[in-house]
């Protein structure tokens, strides 16, 4: 389809730029030639019987010209509650044989049942809304995607797999505010954003420790499909300079093993707790010994940290452990307790609701999904209560020493830093190089 619809382009273009050939060769079609050049000199000059045939068109496939400056490429991101009647009306699609045949083909029926918040649905179309092509990723692979075409035949599904490029981007970005406001400024993807947040959540607390000025350069592969990029594949190398501070972070596979960050020593970044529970948020109250309570309206201590955010933000577990508690507990509404190893609790409070999975027993990792936030108990509006226990002693969470991280085998460290050494050049040279300041 693209080569025809270039091909159509092209002509129609060429068209387009020599209107008065146009014109002049619509004169010679009407006249026969005599009146646009007259007969030169020594020009043979047919005199023989012209007549007319008439043959009848075959109209039964009547081919739709399409030019391609007319086709619209519509991306979605679904939203909590979207229907996919809603998804095809939001993308222009006014194709009334669209949803009878999504609903009633077997292949597309994935559409439907795997329509999740965050997926984003592309489609292109014409200028009459009809749909051209359809595209959605599915579960269970990060290649897999329905492709939803209009043939001549009409509209098919199938269930394809994504041909990914990978490449390798070199980027850099100044806080002045956010490390979101600065990596939209630098045009690096949220789930960089994201993921530089989770690898260095054991020694930054993205919520208070930000200072303007800040500097991340970063190094990391992206997945493209047809020059596109598609999603983020891995980052490689990070540097962060906090308040002056750098820290590092280097991806390397151990051998035999599963890979993970390193710092420049060698040392796990992935500590036993991380610092926050949520990815962003605000902190609206902190650890305090007296505060005054909004709700019962008198001086309490306050053993933990609460974090603002809107209702039904994922609350992820700090570190491993096992659920001790799950359920309704006085002012803490909905609440989760999490025994670990060493005498350590983690609470979790004012949920909206628990994540699947999450009862009494039940073992989880650090980083799983234990709730959502919410306002349930004594709260004024949603947030996260928080808090951290070491033998029953309620501890300042953002203050409270984490075990030191685990380094890497003696035997691991040689390649660890070749692979490392090239990687930290490179971010050298992002660091010193001229950097516009962003927002």
């Amino acid at each position: 389809m693209p080569t025809i619809l270039n091909q159509r382009k092209l002509a129609l273009t060429h068209n387009h730029k020599n209107p008065g050939l146009l014109s002049l060769a619509a004169i010679v079609m009407i006249t026969g030639g005599a009146l646009a050049f007259g007969t030169a000199p020594d020009t043979l000059t047919y005199s023989g019987q012209r007549y007319s045939v008439t043959e009848p068109l075959d109209t039964t496939s009547p081919i739709k010209v399409i030019d391609a400056e007319t086709i619209h490429t519509r991306e979605l991101k679904i939203q909590a509650g979207d229907t996919v009647a809603e998804l095809l009306e939001r993308s222009g699609i006014s194709d009334k044989d669209v949803l009878p045949f999504l609903r009633s083909n077997q292949e597309a029926a994935s559409l439907f049942r795997q329509l999740a918040p965050g997926k984003v649905i592309s489609s292109q179309i014409d200028a009459d809304g009809t749909l051209l092509a359809l595209s959605f990723p599915l579960n269970g692979s990060d290649n897999a995607y329905l492709s939803i075409r209009n043939t001549a035949e009409g509209f098919t599904a199938k269930t394809l797999e994504a041909d990914y490029e990978s490449r390798v981007v070199h980027q850099s970005a100044i806080i002045r505010h956010s490390l979101f406001g600065a990596t939209d400024s630098a045009g690096i993807p949220d789930s960089v954003a994201l993921q530089v947040a989770e690898i260095f959540s054991g020694v930054i607390d993205f919520h208070r420790d930000l200072r303007k000025n800040d500097r991340l350069s970063i190094i990391y592969e992206l997945k493209t499909r047809q020059g596109k990029a598609e999603k983020l594949a891995r980052i490689l190398a990070a540097e962060f300079v906090n308040d002056g501070k750098p820290h590092h972070a280097f991806w390397f596979q151990v051998a035999g093993g599963a890979g993970g960050y390193y710092d420049l020593n060698g040392n796990s970044l992935k500590k036993a707790f991380l610092r926050s529970p949520l990815e962003f948020s605000r902190i609206t109250s902190g650890f305090s010994s007296g505060r005054y309570h909004p709700v019962l309206r008198e001086m309490r201590a306050h053993r933990g940290i609460d974090y603002g955010a809107p209702t039904g933000t994922r609350i992820r577990v700090t570190g491993d452990g096992v659920i001790e508690f799950a359920g309704v507990q006085g002012g803490y509404g909905n609440v989760v307790t999490v025994r670990h190893p060493g005498g350590k609790t983690t609470v979790y409070g004012h949920l909206s609701k628990f994540a699947p999975g999450i009862k009494k027993g039940a073992r989880v990792q650090q980083g799983d999904a234990i709730g959502y936030v919410g306002a349930t108990g004594l709260a004024t509006g949603p947030h996260l209560h928080y808090e951290f226990r070491i033998n029953g002693v309620h501890l300042n969470p953002q203050t409270v020493a984490l075990p030191p991280a685990t380094p890497l085998p003696a035997t691991q460290l040689a390649d660890f830093r070749h692979q490392a050494t090239d990687h930290l050049a490179t971010l050298e040279m992002l660091g010193v190089s001229p950097l516009t300041m962003l927002d």
